[in-house]
C-alpha cells in the first residue's frame, strides 16, 4: 500500500508539463558518437519523478516474473554492491527526507520507504538478512537502472546490474564482459578508437568528482522495457507508424545516465534513469522541435539503423517539416 499523502506531495511539487523536466539531449544541429561526459554538478545518483510508482510496478514486475533477464551479478562483486546501497540509501535519505528514511546501530540498520510504507531490517554486510542482494535490494527502490563496473587487470567489467529498462541490450548476455565487450555493437565507436578513449577516460575518474552524460535513441509507444529477448512484442510496432500517428506514437528516449567512483572498491557505480517524451509535444518547444529535426535529417544512416528507426524515419521527418511549417505560419 502507498503513503496517498506522499503520493500527492510528489504530484504538488513537480505539476509543471512533462516537457519542462524532460532532459533534451542534443547540444547542436548535429550529433554523432563522443565522450560527451560533464562533470554532475547536483552529485546525485538518483532522483524521484512522478512517474515513479508507476515505474517502480514495472521494476518490480520484472525482476518478479524475469529476474534472470532483469539482474545479473558474481559473487566477487557482494562487498562492492554493498558500498554502492550504502551510498545510494545515504543519498536518499539526505535529499528526500519525507520519503526515506535511515536508523543505523551499528551494522544493525532499519530502511524505511514512506512512499510504499515498507520498512526493511537487516544487518550491513550481512547477505541473509536482505531478500535480495544489495544492488538488486537498493534497486527495487529508485526509478534507476544501477551497474556496479568493477576495475582491475587494466579494464572494466560489467560485475553486476540491474537493468529493467533497457534501449534494445541484454544484461543476461553482458554480465561479465568488458567495456570494449559490451559496447562492441555500437557502429564505428571500437574501430574509430573512442570506446578506447571513453574506457581511459573512465578510469581515470576520481571518487567525489561523477560525470553525466545523456545517451538517446527512439521507441515506439511508452515502453520502457525493451528487451532484445522480447523484440517480436515491441519491434513489430514500428509497422504500425503511419504518417497520421507517428507524432503519437515516436518518443524521443533519453537516458541520464550518471558515473561515481567508488572509493572502497575502486569500481564505478553506473545508473541511468530513463526518460520518454512523445514526439508531438516538441511542437511546445518550438526550439527543439527545429534541433531534433536537424539532428534526424544531418544523422548518418548506420545510426538511423543502429538506433533501430530507419524503417520509419521519413514519415518522422515529414511530420516534423509539418510542424515547423505550423510554428512559422502562426507567426
Amino acid at each position: 500500500m502507498v503513503n496517498s499523502e506522499i503520493v500527492n506531495s510528489i504530484v504538488i511539487k513537480n505539476e509543471q508539463p512533462q516537457i519542462t523536466r524532460f532532459p533534451f539531449p542534443f547540444k547542436s544541429d548535429s550529433y554523432r558518437y563522443s565522450n560527451n561526459s560533464v562533470s554532475l554538478e547536483s552529485g546525485q545518483i538518483v532522483t524521484i519523478t512522478p512517474e515513479y510508482f508507476a515505474e517502480i510496478g514495472i521494476k518490480r514486475h520484472l525482476l518478479t516474473t524475469v529476474h534472470h533477464r532483469s539482474y545479473q551479478s558474481f559473487s566477487h562483486s557482494l562487498e562492492a554492491q554493498w558500498e554502492c546501497m550504502e551510498m545510494i540509501i545515504d543519498e536518499l535519505c539526505a535529499n528526500y527526507p519525507d520519503y526515506f528514511t535511515i536508523e543505523k546501530d551499528g551494522n544493525h540498520w532499519i530502511f524505511v520507504n514512506h512512499l510504499l510504507n515498507e520498512t526493511i531490517a537487516f544487518i550491513f554486510g550481512d547477505s541473509s538478512s536482505l531478500p535480495y542482494e544489495p544492488l538488486d535490494f537498493i534497486g527495487r527502490h529508485v526509478q534507476e537502472d544501477l551497474f556496479y563496473i568493477s576495475q582491475r587487470d587494466g579494464d572494466l567489467y560489467m560485475d553486476a546490474g540491474q537493468l529493467c529498462f533497457p534501449a534494445n541490450w541484454s544484461i543476461a548476455f553482458d554480465a561479465g564482459m568488458t567495456f570494449t565487450e559490451w559496447h562492441s555493437p555500437v557502429p564505428h565507436f571500437s574501430d574509430s578508437g573512442m570506446a578506447e578513449k571513453v574506457k581511459k577516460f573512465l578510469m581515470k575518474m576520481e571518487a567525489g568528482k561523477p560525470w553525466t552524460r545523456l545517451n538517446w535513441t527512439l521507441t515506439v509507444e511508452s515502453i520502457l522495457d525493451t528487451f532484445p529477448e522480447t523484440y517480436a512484442e515491441w519491434g513489430v510496432k514500428k509497422d504500425q507508424i503511419s504518417p497520421q500517428n507517428v507524432g503519437k506514437l515516436v518518443h524521443l528516449r533519453t537516458e541520464d545516465q550518471r558515473l561515481f567512483r567508488m572509493p572502497g572498491s575502486n569500481g564505478i557505480l553506473f545508473s541511468i534513469h530513463t526518460h520518454l517524451l512523445p514526439v508531438c509535444e516538441l511542437p511546445k518547444n518550438p526550439a527543439w522541435l527545429k534541433r531534433f529535426y536537424h539532428v534526424l535529417l544531418d544523422l548518418p544512416e548506420y545510426m538511423a539503423d543502429y538506433k533501430g528507426f530507419s524503417s520509419y524515419k521519413a514519415k518522422l521527418l515529414a511530420y516534423l517539416e509539418t510542424e515547423i511549417s505550423k510554428l512559422q505560419e502562426s507567426r
